[in-house]
């Protein structure tokens, strides 16, 4: 494989962490959505829809390189995934709410409950990008139900 296409594979290497490969090279996705948070929903969407898609062949290829399904070391899926987490959610610029969205994908991510683990079935750098989807939809919706409470909490005080 291509040097370049390994390194975006790996997120710079980030995915070579000999622990916990995959919330390392996530990590990374925290400056994108962060960045992506201040720009319109439509931008929000194309950007991240852009990513999404220019992910899979490149994990696919890294899956055939590497010769291992969804191997740990491909992280870009965790990387572009995570902005999905946050999606359109302003008030998850805030620290404490981008990282509590980070440590609830990291756990749907990493327990893969269903959808996630149906979704991870799918061959191919599809399925490697698409089950960190499914972990990051999974998290926005609990997200969004948390800064509905937060809000409404503040309102209230």
């Amino acid at each position: 494989m291509v040097e370049p296409l390994m390194a975006l594979a790996t997120g710079l290497g980030t995915g070579l962490s000999p622990w916990a490969s995959g919330t390392v090279g996530s990590l990374l996705g925290l400056p994108l959505a962060w960045w992506l948070l201040g720009r319109t929903r439509r931008v929000q969407v194309a950007v991240t829809l852009a990513l999404l898609l220019a992910a899979v062949p490149v994990c696919h290829l890294a899956e055939q390189a590497l010769s291992a399904k969804d191997d740990g070391r491909i992280v870009l899926d965790e990387i572009v995934a995570f902005p999905v987490a946050v999606l359109g959610q302003t008030a998850a610029r805030q620290p404490w709410a981008m990282a509590s969205a980070f440590v609830v994908y990291r756990v749907f991510d990493g327990a893969k409950p269903p959808p996630v683990s149906l979704a991870e079935a799918v061959p191919g750098g599809a399925g490697i990008v698409l089950d960190d989807v499914m972990a990051a939809a999974m998290t926005w919706l609990v997200m969004a139900g948390g800064l509905l409470l937060w809000r409404r909490r503040q309102a209230s005080s």
